[in-house]
């Protein structure tokens, strides 16, 4: 009896599904919230574990340029990063943690974390055309979609 090719393969590793990525970031957002701001900072100036990056990358469903951007750094050196087991540096963590802090603002005015999630995705006509969750890469950018979503959670036209 002679295995064939196929199966004496390894298992592909399968590709994690958007929808799992948008369940990771939220477990992780949720984990955040309980955190006290002193908390936070001190994470922040540590960095944040890398792995977050791929959760990230598809809860939002981001590409490598959009990510970049939005965490000032390039893809190369997230990765690099990632290989080496480093934390991110504190400018990315501290993007990382806004955007989690809006997220939470999201999911109250929306409701659930995968219609927040759509809606942090999704470029948006009162903001420029473009998607919320990249107006976080600066604090200005995020107090005009906190400034948004406090204005739809009043029920207010945006």
């Amino acid at each position: 009896m002679s295995d064939s090719t196929a199966a004496r393969r390894p298992a592909k590793k399968q590709a994690v599904s958007r929808e799992e990525g948008v369940a990771a970031f939220w477990r992780f957002s949720s984990d955040q919230r309980s955190l006290t701001e002193l908390e936070r900072l001190h994470q922040i100036k540590v960095g944040l574990p890398t792995d977050l990056i791929q959760v990230f990358r598809l809860a939002f469903d981001l590409q490598d340029r959009q990510l970049g951007a939005l965490l000032n750094a390039s893809m190369s050196t997230l990765e690099r990063r990632r290989r080496e087991q480093k934390n991110l540096d504190p400018v990315a963590s501290e993007r990382l943690d806004r955007v989690v802090a809006v997220s939470h603002l999201a999911e109250e005015i929306f409701e659930t974390p995968v219609t927040a999630t759509h809606w942090l995705s999704t470029p948006n006509k009162a903001l420029g055309g473009t998607a919320p969750i990249m107006l976080c890469e600066t604090e200005i950018g995020a107090k005009q979609v906190r400034r948004i979503l406090q204005t739809l959670g009043w029920g207010g036209p945006v």
